[in-house]
C-alpha cells in the first residue's frame, strides 16, 4: 500500500515510519527538513520532499510515486510555549497546511483515508479524572485552539465532500529522540550534575504518558480499524493511565542513579492544565495493546540520552 507521511522527518514521524515500512507499506514523506538518501532510507522512507505541504510538493509526490491510500498528517505546530511566543507561526504550521492538503485530497485523492494526530491540549483546564472523546474542548492556548481548528477542518471535509478523516488526541508522548520537554529537560541537567533541580508547578500535575514506540503502532492500528461507512472520528491516544510530573521526575532520577533532589517552584506555565488523562474506552474496543509499561520506557529513555550524550 502507498502511504505518505507529513512531518515524517519529526519525533513521532521517525518510529511511525519505521513502524509502517515494517508492515510492508511503500512509505514517503514530506515536510521540513534535510534528509540525504541514506537516511531517509534507515528510517524506511522510499522518497523525501523536504518543502511545504502545498499542491505543487503533492502533487510532485503524486507524478513520482502515485497517489497514496492513507495519509498520516503529522506536520503542524509541537509546543505550547512557541505557540504563545509566535502564535501565526503556529497557526501556519498547523491550520494552514491542514487546509492545503485537504483540499487537494478533495481534488486529486478523494478516495485516500487521513489520520491526523491532534493534541489533548483541545480539552483545555477543569476536567479531573479520565476525559472522554465527547468531552467539552476548550484549549488554553494557541497550540491547543489551532490543533482544534485542524480538527474542525478534518470534520468539515468529510461531511461536506466524503474525505474519510480520523483524528487521534495524543497525550504526552514521549521516548528516544525526543529532545524537548520534560524529560529531555531533566535529563540535560542530570548529564550537568546538578544537585538541585526546580521545576515549574507544584509536581501533581497529572499527564497520560506513552511511548512513542506505542504510539507509532497505536496510529498504524487506528488506520487498519478505520470503517469504510465512518467518515470522521476523534479517538483519544491516551493509555488512561496518570502519573504525577513529580512521579515522572523521581522515575528517572532512579534510573539515571542520581541522588538530585527535586523542587516545585509552585508556578505553572502558561497554557498547561493540572490534569490531562485519556479515557481510553474507544482503544480498548479495537483491542489495541499498550506493551511499553512506563519504568521500562524511562529506563530506554536514560539509556538513550546517555548513548547520544556520550
Amino acid at each position: 500500500m502507498i502511504v505518505w507521511v507529513t512531518g515524517a522527518n519529526g519525533f513521532i514521524g521517525r518510529h511511525l515510519v519505521h513502524e509502517l515500512a515494517g508492515m510492508g507499506h511503500a512509505v514517503h514523506g514530506i515536510g521540513h527538513g534535510a534528509l540525504d538518501a541514506t537516511e531517509a532510507r534507515r528510517l524506511g522512507l522510499q522518497s523525501w520532499i523536504n518543502g511545504e505541504i502545498d499542491a505543487a510538493n503533492l502533487n510532485a509526490l503524486a507524478t513520482a510515486h502515485g497517489l497514496p491510500a492513507r495519509i498520516f498528517h503529522l506536520a503542524g505546530g509541537s509546543s505550547v510555549g512557541v505557540s504563545i511566543e509566535r502564535p501565526f507561526e503556529d497557526f501556519s504550521r498547523t491550520v494552514a497546511s491542514t487546509a492545503r492538503l485537504l483540499e487537494w485530497l478533495r481534488g486529486s485523492a478523494p478516495d485516500c483515508a487521513v489520520i491526523a494526530a491532534s493534541s489533548a491540549a483541545v480539552y483545555g483546564a477543569d476536567h479531573f479524572g479520565p476525559i472522554a472523546e465527547s468531552a467539552v474542548v476548550t484549549p488554553m492556548s494557541p497550540y491547543g485552539q489551532h490543533k482544534l481548528m485542524m480538527e474542525q477542518m478534518c470534520a468539515s471535509y468529510a461531511r461536506s465532500f466524503g474525505l474519510r478523516c480520523t483524528v487521534v488526541r495524543l497525550f504526552s508522548v514521549y521516548g528516544p529522540n525526543l529532545r524537548k520537554q520534560l524529560l529531555w529537560d531533566i535529563c540535560s541537567r542530570l548529564n550537568a550534575k546538578e544537585q538541585v533541580l526546580t521545576l515549574g508547578g507544584t509536581g501533581n500535575e497529572i499527564r497520560d504518558w506513552t511511548d512513542v514506540r506505542d504510539i507509532a503502532r497505536l496510529l498504524a492500528s487506528v488506520a487498519e480499524a478505520s470503517s469504510s461507512q465512518e467518515t470522521f472520528r476523534v479517538v483519544n491516544g491516551g493509555s488512561g493511565r496518570g502519573t504525577s510530573v513529580a512521579d515522572i521526575a523521581a522515575g528517572l532520577i532512579g534510573q539515571w542513579g542520581s541522588k538530585t533532589v527535586v523542587r516545585h517552584s509552585g508556578v505553572s506555565r502558561p497554557g498547561d492544565p493540572m490534569s490531562l488523562l485519556a479515557d481510553d474506552a474507544m482503544l480498548r474496543q479495537i483491542g489495541f495493546d499498550w506493551r511499553i509499561p512506563l519504568d521500562q520506557g524511562l529506563a530506554d529513555y536514560v539509556a538513550w540520552f546517555k548513548g547520544q550524550a556520550s
